[in-house]
């Protein structure tokens, strides 16, 4: 007798959590390959990488690591870092290759899938789960330091998502967030200019409302227990083509704190 056909499988959900956007979830789950096309969509976002990893290196090397490495083209060495909503891996690797172990977690399960691929091409070790911050924090897993880099704009509620991230820093570690400030100039160049004329990203990639002033992540910081340790502005320079730290946080900034010995 013949079998009857059997029904393909669902492709398997993102998880569901009180900080995830289902809609920003299945957007960046679409990207598949494009994650790591220099050209593509998140040609803007690899611009601004050696920028955010400059950040958390110099901080992370200068407050953490008690002397310097033995081998200086591994400074993180030793470090646990975690990098919640990491895509295909566009931060976590940079890192990785810097000495961290790095746990990487995002609620779209493609983009895991890709991030392992390109790790396993790369040659990095690098722990990819596709989970939710809350799941992660459930299993009291804590780290040196907790990434939240470009993030806190697409997640449904800021706040929630900021105190659980804070409770995976261990005492003495570090969270560092990467956002865009809620300002009139933000929307003119990156909704209006980076979106709709030139192309940088994927018009709706961002939804201004849901940017986040300094003051308001410095406030969700300070209420998940942490210290404000430093912030610092991102600016475009088109004549190099690249990203540098500025005093100006009207766009784009970092923020990095502290969670109390």
């Amino acid at each position: 007798m013949a079998k009857a056909a059997t029904k393909p499988r669902a492709p398997k959900e993102a998880p569901r959590s009180a900080s995830v956007d289902p809609a920003d979830v299945a957007r960046f789950n679409a990207l598949g390959e494009e994650w790591w096309d220099l050209w593509g969509p998140m040609r803007a976002l690899h611009k601004l990488n050696p920028t955010r990893v400059e950040y958390v290196r110099d901080i992370l090397v200068d407050e953490i690591c008690a002397k310097p490495q033995e081998n200086t083209d591994k400074p993180l060495a030793g470090l646990r870092l975690l990098d919640i909503g990491c895509g295909a891996g566009i931060l976590s690797e940079p890192l990785a290759a810097l000495g961290a172990e790095m746990t990487s977690v995002d609620p779209a399960p493609m983009n895991i899938e890709v991030a392992k691929a390109h790790a396993a091409k790369s040659g990095l070790a690098i722990d990819y789960r596709a989970m939710t911050a809350e799941e992660l924090a459930a299993t009291g897993a804590q780290y040196d330091a907790v990434l939240i880099m470009e993030v806190v704009e697409h997640v449904a509620d800021r706040p929630a998502f900021i105190a659980t991230a804070a409770s995976l820093v261990r005492p003495g570690g570090f969270l560092f967030a990467a956002t865009l400030n809620r300002t009139l100039k933000s929307y003119a160049l990156a909704i209006v200019g980076a979106e709709y004329i030139l192309r940088w990203v994927k018009p709706g990639t961002h939804n201004w409302e849901q940017f986040v002033t300094p003051q308001e992540l410095a406030t969700d910081f300070r209420a998940a227990g942490l210290e404000i340790f430093d912030r610092t502005g991102v600016v475009y320079h088109p004549i190099f083509d690249e990203w540098r730290r500025s005093e100006d946080c009207s766009i784009n900034y970092m923020m990095a704190a502290q969670k109390p010995d």
